[in-house]
């Protein structure tokens, strides 16, 4: 089974880094079997095409502006996929939208595609994250977790003692 979980934001720009800054942490958290690849795309765009070609799945974690207070965590999933690319988006969305649209079109679309991601407070220059978005890591990471586990991937935490 060949799965990406894909982190995607600009780190420049305070709470829109959250994807990139969650997948980082994702290793340290959770012990990931190989067929796991973790893929910082950053602002990526139709560079990535190669990367997402043919997945079985591919598990996008990313900051998600839906109207909800900071810090909500938000799972899209199935037809919110592509609803989800047609409105609201930064650049970095615009370039993997047309990553998947591409794919899509060539019959080499991921099987199954999730976006999991929270609602960011802030979007001001900065390299950091938001308290509230930051505090909303290891909930964002559990929930990777639970969904590399509706695959069948069961992954778990990284312990002191394996530390």
């Amino acid at each position: 089974m060949r799965i990406v979980v894909l982190g995607a934001g600009n780190i420049l720009l305070t709470d829109e880094g959250l994807g990139v800054r969650a997948i980082e942490r994702l290793p340290l958290s959770y012990c990931l079997p190989p067929a796991i690849r973790i893929i910082d795309a950053g602002t990526s765009g139709m560079e990535m095409l190669e990367d997402l070609e043919g997945l079985d799945a591919l598990i996008m974690v990313d900051a998600i502006r839906a109207g909800k207070p900071p810090g909500t965590p938000i799972r899209l999933a199935g037809d919110a996929v592509p609803v989800f690319f047609r409105s609201k988006l930064s650049p970095h969305q615009i370039g993997l939208a047309d990553v998947l649209a591409t794919l899509e079109l060539l019959g080499r679309a991921p099987k199954y595609t999730a976006i999991l991601g929270m609602q960011p407070e802030s979007l001001a220059l900065g390299m950091e994250l938001s308290e509230t978005v930051e505090a909303g890591i290891p909930e964002l990471l559990r929930m990777v977790a639970d969904e590399l586990a509706t695959l069948g991937m069961h992954i778990l935490p990284v312990t002191a003692e394996a530390a």
